[in-house]
């Protein structure tokens, strides 16, 4: 998990019990303009805690899962999962993996929500999953809704 210091820890929301830690975890992910399908709704999520002042957040699961996104993506998600969020972004992401046709598991660092072309009424959002090596790669964001 990303560095969590006790000044941290009294400033944080907490929350434990799946359906409450879901609720705010869509609430933040709505807020800073993400969909909420990037995060598997099979797993059960435990524990969820957020500092708004530095945008830390982390989500505990009982166990890993996987999920199946677009164009044959499996997305992989650790039992801890961490990160820095900020409008229509996700850095330095903890706890994540991809693999494509290759079957090689590589880790995400960063996710990010972004126009693309047209004017702003009609331009396609994509969200694009980047690597800490800079490989990344994007998809409609209407794939994760």
């Amino acid at each position: 998990m990303a560095l969590l210091t006790e000044e941290m820890k009294t400033k944080a929301e907490v929350y434990h019990g799946d359906e409450i830690c879901r609720e705010k975890l869509n609430l933040l992910l709505a807020e800073i303009g993400l969909p909420n399908g990037i995060v598997t709704a099979s797993q059960e999520i435990e524990e969820y805690g957020y500092v708004k002042g530095v945008g830390l957040v982390w989500l505990k699961h009982r166990k890993k899962a996987e999920q199946k996104v677009a164009d044959n993506v499996v997305v992989s998600y650790d039992t801890v999962v961490s990160a820095y969020v900020e409008p229509h972004r996700i850095r330095k992401l903890r706890g994540v993996k991809a693999k494509e046709f290759l079957n090689v598991w590589v880790k995400l660092t960063e996710i990010q929500v972004e126009g693309r072309g047209g004017s702003p009424a009609t331009a396609e959002l994509t969200i694009t999953f980047k690597t800490p090596v800079g490989i990344s790669r994007s998809f409609p964001v209407s794939a994760f809704e």
